[in-house]
């Protein structure tokens, strides 16, 4: 059964300007958020198999909306990750479900690669809730020019019987980021680490 989804937002954020620095390139990030039926709101299920097969639905579907949100080819993506908000009438498992065992391969198809783990964050809430979204660099995680969040909030979602879902990609890191460590020109790519 396919995602029941009831809104998509997406929308693009960009720094021109920080400290009264130029950021030339600007730093942008992309978010796409699906406010979907939760299939197992108000009971237990054992078996979350449903949830699982809707993240890999919606690992593509939003990875590839925040890369053409972005203008770019899906190559040129720095950064990810996901995060999730439960209604009332389910349960952060049902969050889990979504985002961990089968949301991270369509995603990393849509950003062309991605070495390293997805950073995640979920949670339960109602109507406005806001969760921040963890970013890392898409194939090496001890890119610490590359570590941020960015919001993500639907003032009407989610309800009872929704959860929200949303995915972020960036064609940059941090604006101005100075603090050490491995750099992006420095990547190997293959364990997803450095």
């Amino acid at each position: 059964m396919p995602a029941r989804i009831r809104k998509l937002v997406v929308q693009v954020d960009e720094t021109r300007i920080e400290m009264g620095q130029t950021v030339d390139p600007p730093t942008r990030r992309a978010l796409a958020i699906a406010v979907i039926e939760n299939p197992y709101a108000g009971r237990y299920e054992a078996d979350l198999g449903l949830l699982m097969d809707i993240g890999a639905e919606l690992g593509g579907l939003l990875g590839e909306r925040c890369v053409a949100a972005l203008g770019i080819a899906p190559d040129a993506a720095e950064s990810y990750g996901k995060a999730a908000i439960v209604g009332e009438a389910g349960e952060l498992e049902h969050a889990a479900a979504l985002l961990h065992p089968r949301l991270g391969e369509p995603l990393r198809a849509a950003v062309g690669k991605g070495a390293a783990l997805v950073p995640s964050a979920k949670k339960q809430g109602g109507l406005g809730t806001t969760i921040d979204v963890p970013l890392g660099h898409k194939d090496a995680a001890f890119v610490r020019s590359h570590f941020d969040a960015i919001e993500a909030r639907v003032s009407d979602a989610p309800r009872a019987n929704e959860i929200v879902v949303a995915v972020a990609v960036t064609a940059s890191g941090r604006p101005l980021a100075r603090v050490g460590g491995l750099q992006k020109h420095e990547i190997k790519g293959q364990d997803g680490l450095r």
